[in-house]
């Protein structure tokens, strides 16, 4: 199938059909490799493990989180 074919073929589908996989298209242009992503949660995770180690922030506990989050949605 070729890109004319394909762009015509999506405008006689509805804004909503034709949103999701725009979304999904501008969203691949900029997504991170896996690697990368790996990479980024590691770092963040030893950022948050020295941040606890050296008491400059204090673990929540889940149970805390959630009650706080229905409290806002309230």
């Amino acid at each position: 199938m070729d890109l004319q074919k394909i762009e015509d073929e999506a405008l006689h589908l509805s804004k909503k059909e034709r949103a999701q996989p725009i979304q999904r298209l501008v969203l691949s242009l900029d997504a991170p490799s896996e690697d990368e992503l790996r990479s980024d949660w590691l770092l963040e995770a030893q950022r948050r493990a020295q941040e606890l180690d050296s008491g400059s922030i204090q673990a929540v506990s889940g149970d805390e989180v959630m009650k706080k989050a229905r409290a806002l949605i309230r």
